[in-house]
Formats: structure tokens, C-alpha cells, sequence
């Protein structure tokens, strides 16, 4: 769209929640645009025209990447969303500057080379997922979430930050909220009801995953509390025990009345994802909640076009193990000699997880609600990783990493610098729980679990929406102490309590599951051939990016029983099944848009 000055093009992917506040703004406080339409790429281009790029930017509410190309200074300026709710690549292809949403839009270029990064693929092997600003290839980076980068015509170029989550987190901390826990939940209801309300607005068919864990649960029940009919909700179920939440789910929308559609897959509908991922993600990425986060995308898409989303409130509200047990592992294994602490991940490891979970689950049905953890063998395997830890930083990379020395299996992979692994780029917090949350927030959140929601939603054409992630949310989620989110050995103490007003807390209280398949069972049984078939030795010495031996290791220790590495196995199939696919060019979906392009350009 071209600004009404014709000064301004822009190009631009999202949601603007508050255009409608913005266009009274512009309306009230100087001389009234001339409007076209009713859009919000509308009403962007005007407020940059009326306050700069960077105001504008402050002044958003919303989720988007943007390109705006400015006429008259001959600039270029490409911004992301505060969160990283979109994404956002960009690189330069011999003398071109190129950027997209989508890696598979950038590879169509006629001087694409696609040269793969191996400490970005080192870093995919430690977290399951490329952390901005790297990507799987050489030469092209994510845009950060809250940033914009300015290109001039020159090729100079600086990025700025309109939004800072470090800022934010270092204010809210050194500044806290000083109410009551009765303010704390009025105010927090106020905050999330009003990003509800805003997100609710839409011109097509809107719903709500609904898991009926403690964040999707609050959503839905803030969305009905406004609606004026019973709001859609969607969940997916498997008849798998430890791998279903469809009936607490159907529980809480029955208690709402909520319009509930659920749909229990089979694992043979559940594998059949599995040759989609490649292509629906873009570059490797290996959360394999992959799976059921497409399948319930792919029931909404059948009676919606936007779906609310629950995401954000662990990281917000201290909802993961390892924000409440972090600090006190590290309080006890300082104390233990570096010898025991070896010993004792030794005697770990040497059982299955599925034998510990045989033989403690009768322990633990007589302990507190919030301590019945399910898994609680894959649990104790994740605490034989960090045993060895020398401080409280490597307890939470070893807390967070699928391989804890990938450098050491990938081939030339010498990891590049993290905010994990950067004292500088973390903020400044004084507590070890804190600064777990902040990494999770501005590390896990938006490369992980929203590039999840946001690639398997776009793959069956719904656009997803996160309400707690409006940065009014998360800037009083940094206000609040701590006491008001872990209380009593249990997280998201507050967010807690406000779903306890609206849904009895018999049908939330009970351990946290996550939205997971039972992929080690599957690579011994359903997947072997196929996973064996990528982690032949010969190939991987062929292909040239992995020492074949760590992972042959592995993946003959998992087919024992004797180890369950279906974490670690699962990240190199996963970058295995997109290089399959990247090479493939004959099978490639954007093959024919490649040779278009460059007939096209030549011409």
C-alpha cells in the first residue's frame, strides 16, 4: 500500500489491535488524514507519515513484520513485533537486499546459495530450534523481536530497539508492584481482559484452542465473559495415557459453555504430520509438539479463520519445573562434591525412564497434587544433565539443551554467542528464577513455542493471536514479585487465581502434561525404518555435517531401552528431514517459483 503522500510503500504481515485508538489519535491531534479505507495498513502508514518510524512503532499494539520503503530519504526500514510473534529474514544475496517472512520465499532468488551455517545447526542441536538473530543459512539472520533495522540507499545501516524486554524486565523488577494479592488479580484481569477485547475484533469466524491447562483455560474464560455467544473452542485428544488433556479440556468448556469441537487422532493420524515439517517449518525445528499443535490448527481452520492462543503465561508467570525447582537444585548440588554429583547421574541414567516412572508413580500418587509429576523418569534424566553444574547459569543450559556439547557432533560447529552464554545480553536481575524467566521470554517464547503456533497455523491458512503477550501484559507480568508467582511450590500463582473466578479449581488442579506425542516409543516401533534410514552411518559421513558415532550411540541405546534420547534422536531427524527436503529441488514446493523468478529477472 502507498501512503496518501505517495512518500511511503509498505509491505506489511499482522495484526494491529489498537489502529482503531491510533486513527482517533491522528484524527484529534493534528489535521484529520484523508482516509481511503478502514484498514490498519492504513492507518500505519499514516502514523509514521505523522509521528516517524520509531514513535509509530512505540504507539503499536499488535503483531506484525513490516517494510516500509521511504521515497524521499531513499530508505528501508523492516521492523518486527515487540514478542516475535512473526517473523521476520532478511540477508543480502550478492548486492541485493532481500527479506520475507518465510525462508522458502527468500531461496527463490536467482542468487540464492543456501549455504548452511554450522554454528547456527550447533546451536539447533542444543535447543531444538535456531535462535534469532541466526538461521539455519550462512548470510541470513532474524530480524530481533522489538527492533527495526534502517537500510539506506548507500547499503549502511542501523538497527534500533522501540521496545526493549531487558529494559522492561530490569524496570519491573527494580520497581514492583506494591498492591495487595486482591490488586494484583484485579489488575491483571483488567490488563488481559482488555488484550482479549482488542483481539476478539475481527471480520471472520474467531475461536480458541483450548487445552484446559491453567493459560488456554484463563483465555477462553476472559473471552466468554464478553461475548455474547458461546465462544468456539477446539482440542485434540489421544487415547495414549500421559499424552491427553481432551477431557479436561471438554471439562472446563462444558463449565464455561463454551462451542466445543474436539478430535481424538490416532498415532497413525499423528505420523502422517511428520513428512509435512520440513515444509511447514522452514528450517530444522524440533519441538515435537509440532505434531499436535498442526492437528488442532488443522480442526479450528474447519470452522474458523482466528484462534486465541493461551501462549505466554509460563514464561509470564513462572509456569515450567524449572523455574521453582532452578534455584533450589542449585542451593543443594553446590553443597555436594563434583565426584558425587557424577556418581549420582551415573546411577540415574543407568535406569530407563520408563522404569522409573514404573516404579515411582506409586510414591507419588501420595504426594501433594502439584508434585504428581507426570514422566517423572524423563524428569530425572533432564536432572542427570545438570548434576555437574559449576553455577546456576549451566543448570538452566543444561536444563534447556537436547545435546549439551553439540559442538562436539557437528562438524565445524563452533556454537556462536547467546544470551544464554553472554553475561551482557541477559538483563540484570538479582534473583537466578528471575533471570531463568527473562532468557525463557526473550530465548524459548519466541523461537520456540510461537514459531510452533505461528508455522503450524499459517500451513492450514489460521491466524493465531496470543493476548498475553500484549506488551501492557507482559510489562505488569515484570511488576509482579515473584511470591505472587511461585507460592507454595506451585507456578503461576496469580494467574491462578484469577481462573479460579470464573472456573472451580477441582477441574485445573492437577500436574502440568504439555502438549506432547510419544515420540520414543514411535522411533522403536512405527519410525524406526524411517529414522534409521536418515541416521545411516554412511549418510551422515556423506553428508559431512555430524560425527556419526555420538549418534549412532544414541540411537542404538535408545532401540535398547536402556536410555530414552528421544529429544536429542528427534533434533537430528528433524534437521535430517529438512535437508532431505531442502535437497531436493526436482520435489521442492516453490521449484517452479524459482525458475519463474529467474526467467523473470533475467528477461
Amino acid at each position: 500500500m502507498v501512503s496518501a503522500s505517495g512518500r511511503y510503500v509498505i509491505t506489511f504481515n499482522g495484526e494491529i489491535y489498537n489502529y482503531l485508538d491510533l486513527r482517533r489519535d491522528l484524527e484529534t491531534s493534528g489535521p484529520a488524514p484523508a482516509w481511503r479505507g478502514h484498514s490498519d495498513t492504513e492507518v500505519i502508514l499514516a502514523a509514521i507519515a505523522r509521528w516517524g518510524i520509531g514513535p509509530a512503532l512505540e504507539r503499536m499494539t499488535g503483531m506484525f513484520a513490516l517494510a516500509l520503503w521511504d521515497r524521499e530519504d531513499r530508505t528501508l526500514h523492516i521492523a518486527r513485533d515487540r514478542l516475535g510473534e512473526k517473523p521476520l529474514y532478511y540477508g543480502w544475496l550478492d548486492a541485493t537486499l532481500v527479506f520475507a517472512s518465510e525462508l522458502k520465499a527468500l531461496r527463490v532468488h536467482p542468487s540464492w546459495q543456501g549455504h548452511i551455517d554450522r554454528g547456527a545447526l550447533a546451536l539447533f542441536l542444543r535447543h531444538g530450534y535456531v535462535p534469532a538473530p541466526h538461521s539455519i543459512y550462512q548470510g541470513v539472520r532474524k530480524l530481533t523481536p522489538g527492533t527495526f533495522l534502517s537500510v539506506r540507499a548507500d547499503g549502511s545501516s542501523e538497527e534500533k530497539a522501540y521496545w526493549s524486554a531487558r529494559n522492561v524486565a530490569e524496570r519491573g523488577v527494580a520497581a514492583p508492584f506494591a498492591g495487595s494479592d486482591a490488586e494484583a488479580i484485579e489488575t491483571l484481569e483488567r490488563l488481559l481482559s482488555r488484550s482479549i477485547a482488542g483481539q476478539m475484533i475481527s471480520d471472520v469466524p474467531l475461536g480458541a484452542f483450548l487445552s484446559g491447562g491453567v493459560d488456554s483455560s484463563t483465555v477462553v474464560a476472559l473471552m466468554q465473559a464478553q461475548a455474547a455467544r458461546p465462544v468456539q473452542t477446539f482440542t485434540i485428544g489421544f487415547r495414549e495415557e500421559g499424552h491427553n488433556e481432551a477431557e479436561h479440556a471438554k471439562a472446563v468448556a462444558r463449565h464455561l459453555g463454551t462451542d466445543h469441537t474436539e478430535l481424538y487422532v490416532t498415532p497413525a493420524e499423528a505420523r502422517q504430520v511428520i513428512p509435512r515439517l520440513p515444509e511447514l517449518y522452514d528450517e530444522p525445528f524440533s519441538d515435537s509438539s509440532q505434531i499436535p499443535t498442526f492437528l488442532v490448527a488443522q480442526l479450528a481452520r474447519r470452522k474458523v479463520t482466528v484462534s486465541l492462543s493461551g501462549d505466554g503465561g509460563d514464561e509470564l508467570f513462572g509456569g515450567y519445573n524449572r523455574h521453582f525447582i532452578g534455584r533450589g537444585l542449585w542451593d543443594r548440588l553446590r553443597r555436594v562434591p563434583p565426584g558425587l554429583r557424577s556418581g549420582a547421574a551415573s546411577a540415574i541414567t543407568s535406569i530407563s525412564p520408563a522404569h522409573w516412572n514404573r516404579f515411582l508413580t506409586s510414591f507419588l500418587k501420595l504426594a501433594p497434587a502439584h508434585y504428581r509429576y507426570t514422566n517423572p523418569g524423563e524428569k530425572l534424566h533432564k536432572l542427570a544433565l545438570v548434576l555437574g553444574a559449576r553455577d546456576p547459569n549451566e543448570i538452566y543450559l543444561g536444563l534447556t539443551s537436547q545435546w549439551k556439547h553439540p559442538s562436539s557432533v557437528v562438524y565445524d560447529g563452533t556454537e556462536p554467542v547467546t544470551a544464554l552464554t553472554n553475561g551482557d545480553g541477559s538483563a540484570a536481575l538479582p534473583d537466578f528464577t528471575q533471570r531463568m524467566m527473562f532468557l525463557d521470554l526473550v530465548g524459548y517464547l519466541p523461537d520456540d513455542i510461537l514459531v510452533k503456533v505461528d508455522r503450524a497455523a499459517m500451513g492450514v491458512s489460521l491466524e493465531t493471536r496470543v493476548p498475553m503477550l500484549d506488551h501492557h501484559v507482559v510489562e505488569f507480568a515484570w511488576q509482579v514479585p515473584l511470591s505472587m508467582k511461585i507460592r507454595g511450590g506451585q507456578g503461576k500463582w496469580l494467574l491462578r487465581q484469577l481462573l479460579y473466578k470464573h472456573v472451580p479449581r477441582e477441574l485445573i488442579e492437577r500436574p502440568k502434561t504439555g502438549f506432547s506425542v510419544p515420540i520414543g516409543e514411535w522411533l522403536r516401533g512405527p519410525l524406526r525404518e524411517w529414522a534409521e534410514a536418515l541416521l545411516d552411518q554412511a549418510r551422515l559421513q556423506r553428508e559431512g555435517f555430524f560425527d556419526p558415532a555420538p549418534i549412532r550411540d544414541r540411537w542404538e541405546e535408545h532401540l535398547s531401552g536402556r536410555r530414552d534420547w528421544q529429544e536429542s534422536l528427534w533434533t537430528v531427524l528433524m534437521f535430517q528431514a529438512w535437508l532431505e527436503a531442502e535437497r531436493a529441488p526436482a520435489a521442492h514446493p516453490m521449484a517452479a517459483a524459482r525458475a519463474e523468478a529467474a526467467a523473470t529477472i533475467s528477461s
